[in-house]
Order: structure tokens, then C-alpha cells, then sequence
């Protein structure tokens, strides 16, 4: 879904069949942007906090479902409905409010399809409910269903510290406005942007962020595990 930090937080999101969402950045040392820490911990249940650590992604009308879309409408459709937005003699919130439901009750592909996470919502409300990574690893482990097992694969191939970078930022944002979540978000990005000049850890930052986080120093790459170290001192800072 390429603008999703743009689009996710106006008041209407029409997704397609078309449609593809993932925030995959845990896979990649970074952390869901875009005020991720504001929308996903607003999704219901925990499903935005499934959805930041593991990366799983989201098709078509299952956008709509889980919260992230507003609208469904045919991709075959989006031209009318462009030129009916655009003939509008009052482009009120409520006259586009009118527009998109008359659309989106036309819509039928995938209309009767199940949410793809409907049968596993229960897990993932109890699963990822934990206050930490370890424990969310050890509910995992201890519960050992099929389900339980494959995302414990996904998050294993994920980097440690952005997992738990991830988590905290999210945990953070649930209580926190969009725009202190942006700012938030802003300064985390300019920290993960800083590479240590050496295998060392900088002069004062060891000290603050030594710990559980050093191993994801070990596992991770040198740019990774110094990020990481940077960005939590950055969130005592904040």
C-alpha cells in the first residue's frame, strides 16, 4: 500500500482488491513510520501490534476488515468514482461520506470472504498482549499451536532490537496524539540515522543502554545494534 502514511490517517481510505498493506520495517532494522506508533495500537485488539512486529500482509477487502481502510470500492470503478468526487457541488465531509458508502454497498468481489485473521484473532489478542518481547516469546512458545509456532519462525528472522524498539514505540503511541507520535517517530528515524564510527559503543551511550539490547548488537548488524542502543537513550531524552 505505497503512501500509507499519507492516506492512513484522512478520514476516508478506499481500499481495492488491489490493495496490498504490510509494515514490514522490523524485517528490515527500522520500525513502522509514517505514524504507525498512532494507528496501529488503535486497531482493534492487538492486531496492529501483530500486524508491526511480524509484518503480515493484508489483501484487498481484508484492509477494510481489520480497520486500515475506511471504503471498499472495484478498482474498475475508481474512474467514475474520481469524476463523481470531482462533480460534487459541496465537497462536505458528509456529501463524500454518501458518495463512498453508495460505492462501497456495490462493491461484491470478496464481500461474503471470511477476514483472513478471523480464526486467530483470539491468539493474537492474548498472544501479543505481553508488556515485553520476551514475554510475547515465551506466550508464543508456551502456547505451541500451529499458528503460534509459524509467527514465532516470522519474528526469529526479524531483528531483535527493532522488535523491541517496535513494541515500546507502539505501547508509547496508544496514549499519545498523532503529532507527538510524528515527532516522536522523527526523532527515532534521525537516531537510527547516526553510524557508530567504530565497533565501540560511543563515550555515555553504553552505560544507559547496555543490557538485553546488546545482544541484538551481536546478532544484528553493527548499524542495527548501534541505532537501537542510540534510540533508547533518545526515548529517555524525549
Amino acid at each position: 500500500m505505497q503512501g500509507v502514511g499519507l492516506s492512513v490517517h484522512g478520514h476516508f481510505r478506499v481500499a481495492t482488491e488491489k490493495t496490498l498493506f504490510a509494515m514490514p520495517e522490523t524485517a528490515i532494522g527500522l520500525f513502522p513510520d509514517v505514524g504507525g506508533g498512532y494507528f496501529l495500537p488503535r486497531l482493534s485488539g492487538k492486531i496492529g501490534y501483530y500486524l508491526a512486529l511480524t509484518g503480515f500482509r493484508l489483501k484487498g477487502r481484508d484492509v477494510l476488515k481489520a480497520g486500515i481502510a475506511t471504503h471498499f470500492v472495484e478498482s474498475e470503478k475508481l474512474p467514475d468514482l474520481e469524476k463523481d468526487l470531482i462533480a460534487l457541488k459541496s465537497a462536505s465531509k458528509e456529501n463524500i461520506a454518501d458518495l463512498l458508502n453508495s460505492y462501497h454497498v456495490k462493491s461484491k468481489i470478496d464481500q461474503e470472504k471470511e477476514f483472513v485473521l478471523d480464526e486467530h484473532m483470539e491468539k493474537i489478542n492474548s498472544l501479543f498482549s505481553a508488556n515485553s518481547m520476551e514475554e510475547i516469546v515465551k506466550k508464543l512458545k508456551e502456547d505451541g499451536s500451529p499458528f503460534a509456532i509459524k509467527q514465532l519462525e516470522t519474528i526469529n528472522k526479524m531483528s531483535p532490537t527493532s522488535l523491541k524498539m517496535t513494541l515500546r514505540q507502539l505501547r508509547e503511541g496508544a496514549s499519545m496524539s498523532l503529532q507527538d507520535v510524528l515527532t516522536m517517530e522523527y526523532r527515532l528515524s534521525q537516531a537510527c540515522m547516526v553510524r557508530a564510527p567504530s565497533v565501540s559503543f560511543q563515550p555515555g551511550l553504553g552505560q544507559v543502554c547496555q543490557g538485553p539490547f546488546y545482544i541484538g548488537y551481536v546478532q544484528g548488524s553493527q548499524f542495527v545494534g548501534f541505532y537501537v542502543q542510540y534510540f533508547l537513550c533518545a526515548f529517555v531524552r524525549l
